[in-house]
């Protein structure tokens, strides 16, 4: 990284253990020394149409990336002089302050123009630095991998992980002249643009591939693999025409519901999740917990389990395990002796990402617990094609899906490696492993972004 780049003519030692040698004319700081640490506690209702509020940061588990869930309007739970503090301005730096995973403690958003005026919202701390100019600095400095690295040290908590404003105010920063923080931030904000130019086509692939996965199950599961094969009305709103020498029938004769409580403890326990169903380790005293294996339902392996209780977040699976899963979710065999195991599998799993299912559950709210009833279970209409038709249609999508994993895994892969880059980068120029005093943007980039001015000005 630093072979590409100027270093600075002379470095000392910074006497902070993290921070390693500094260029010799910079200073090390503690962070209030920096800048105005302020912990939100401006909560928010669900009242609408009152309040713009800024609520939180989160880490989106499918990119693996971070992403702002910027501001809704809502009636925030504060008082005038709260409401006045945490009115953010431009430069202001936005962390999350306590979150269930230890990795989303910390990670900084910069205020933009367009949000100026928006409340910071509860879980989240405010940060304002004593000089502006060192605001865009200090949001670099926080994206780094050794601020990354003790925060993660500092995050406590049992279910849910906090960062103090003791532990924000007492790291130490290094402190360049302020000229040279501009410097550096204009770098960064150059550099890691391009990076994250090509992040995003990454991720967009991604979301593309996601698409066509849900494509092609939904395509073969509901109309086969023959284009040319004759359709007919199927007489199902959602399912519309199928080929017309296929059936339909109800869950109730595909499948038989099993419920077996296991009565002792001993089992491995089972969990679904949206990227199948998986060992869940209870010893590490993470996640959601029960008190009494013994009352969970049994599972073999072949058996499909559901997490009907949730439509929205659930999903369903075909154990490869022998263990207990929770006594609110579904188990049940495929009963019907001339169907395909595979195939049913990837009709439910389409259901849920399709959200077939979502109009006959039933729940307070269509959020959270929107569960599918045992009746509306039993009643849903599914295709029967012929079962050789079955099995082909599981072969071929299992084939595609192969074909699509492998290049998602390419594209994680290459998403990692430009992050790592980009964190490598940033470490570097915030705590001078590289001088960029003189660095000048591109002459293409200048002219770029000039035509750019011009063409907004024009409108």
């Amino acid at each position: 990284m630093v072979g590409r780049y100027q270093v600075y003519p002379e470095y000392k030692d910074s006497g902070i253990e993290w921070l390693d040698d500094l260029p010799k004319h910079w200073d090390v700081k503690k962070l209030k020394f920096l800048a105005k640490i302020h912990p939100s506690n401006v909560d928010k209702k669900t009242k609408k149409g009152e309040l713009p509020v800024f609520l939180c940061n989160y880490t989106d588990v499918y990119y693996n990336d971070t992403v702002n869930k910027s501001m809704h309007f809502m009636k925030a739970s504060a008082t005038e002089e709260q409401i006045n503090k945490f009115t953010l301005r431009t430069a202001d730096i936005i962390i999350t302050k306590d979150s269930e995973d230890p990795n989303d403690i910390a990670i900084p958003t910069f205020v933009p123009e367009n949000m100026e005026g928006v409340v910071c919202g509860y879980h989240l701390s405010m940060i304002r630095a004593n000089i502006i100019a060192y605001g865009a600095y200090i949001k670099r400095i926080f994206e780094s991998g050794y601020a990354r690295a003790y925060f993660a040290t500092r995050a406590n908590g049992l279910t849910r992980y906090g960062l103090g404003t003791y532990a924000l105010e007492n790291i130490f920063y290094p402190k360049p002249p302020e000229k040279e923080a501009v410097a550096i931030a204009n770098f960064l904000n150059y550099e890691t643009a391009k990076i994250d130019t090509l992040i995003e086509k990454q991720q967009q692939l991604i979301k593309l591939l996601k698409e066509k996965r849900q494509a092609v199950i939904s395509h073969a599961v509901t109309k086969g693999l023959n284009p040319d094969a004759p359709m007919k009305d199927s007489g199902v709103e959602w399912l519309g025409e199928l080929p017309k020498h296929w059936g339909i029938k109800r869950f109730k004769t595909l499948f038989k519901i099993k419920k077996r409580i296991a009565g002792a403890l001993g089992y491995d326990v089972l969990s679904i999740t949206q990227k199948g169903m998986k060992i869940k380790d209870i010893e590490s005293g993470e996640g959601q917990l029960a008190m009494n294996y013994s009352n969970y339902q049994l599972v073999h392996k072949g058996d499909f389990a559901m997490n009907q209780m949730d439509l929205l977040t659930g999903f369903v699976d075909v154990s490869k395990f022998e263990g207990v899963t929770s006594p609110d979710y579904r188990v049940f065999i495929l009963e019907n002796q001339k169907s395909s195991s595979d195939y049913y599998l990837y009709f439910l799993q389409m259901g849920y990402i399709n959200k077939l299912f979502f109009p006959f559950g039933q729940g307070a709210a269509h959020i959270g617990r929107w569960r599918l009833p045992k009746e509306a279970f039993n009643q849903f209409l599914a295709p029967f094609p012929p079962e050789i038709e079955q099995k082909d249609i599981a072969r071929y999508i299992k084939v595609k899906l192969k074909k699509m994993n492998k290049l998602e895994k390419i594209a994680m892969k290459a998403i990692n490696l430009m992050k790592e880059k980009r964190t490598a980068l940033i470490s570097a120029a915030v705590t001078g492993k590289i001088d960029v005093r003189n660095w000048q943007p591109p002459k293409q980039a200048v002219q770029s972004d000039q035509t750019q001015t011009n063409k907004e000005k024009s409108l």
